[in-house]
């Protein structure tokens, strides 16, 4: 897509905050350290948001959002595709996530289902993992080798 900028934010900002909020995504632990979220902007503003949290090889892929009114319009999937990309860089092997609401969207970029309980240990103790996101949400993972 022509024109779109993938950028780090310096900080967690309130556009970050209020997009997540409104798309009743987590923003309890936003100011944790260990977090690290882009923005994906073009000459009209903010298009959204994608969060990777955590060190070493696996990660956990958090807070994309993509603002109502930029929706169906294939931003999602470059979000993610970013994402991935970033996380690549760093030296991630394996994107984890959780949700509610998108296992389909997730599925067709090649994350696959599995049972909370094999999530690994650096996964399993985050603040999304214990108490933010419920026990129903269900738990994806991505080889990116």
């Amino acid at each position: 897509m022509k024109g779109v900028i993938f950028a780090p934010l310096d900080s967690v900002d309130d556009a970050l905050a209020r997009a997540l909020d409104a798309a009743g995504l987590p923003t309890d632990d936003l100011h944790e350290p260990g977090r690290a979220f882009f923005r994906l902007s073009d000459d009209a503003g903010a298009i959204g948001f994608v969060g990777i949290e955590g060190i070493g090889v696996d990660r956990l892929l958090r807070s994309l959002v993509v603002l109502p009114r930029r929706r169906r319009q294939g931003f999602g999937a470059l979000l993610v595709n970013h994402a991935e990309a970033s996380a690549r860089q760093d030296g991630t092997e394996r994107l984890h996530l959780l949700t509610q609401t998108s296992s389909d969207f997730f599925h067709a970029h090649g994350y696959r289902r599995a049972e909370r309980s094999s999530a690994p240990a650096s996964i399993g103790s985050t603040a999304q993992f214990t108490s933010l996101c419920p026990a129903s949400a269900a738990y994806l993972v991505k080889d990116l080798a």
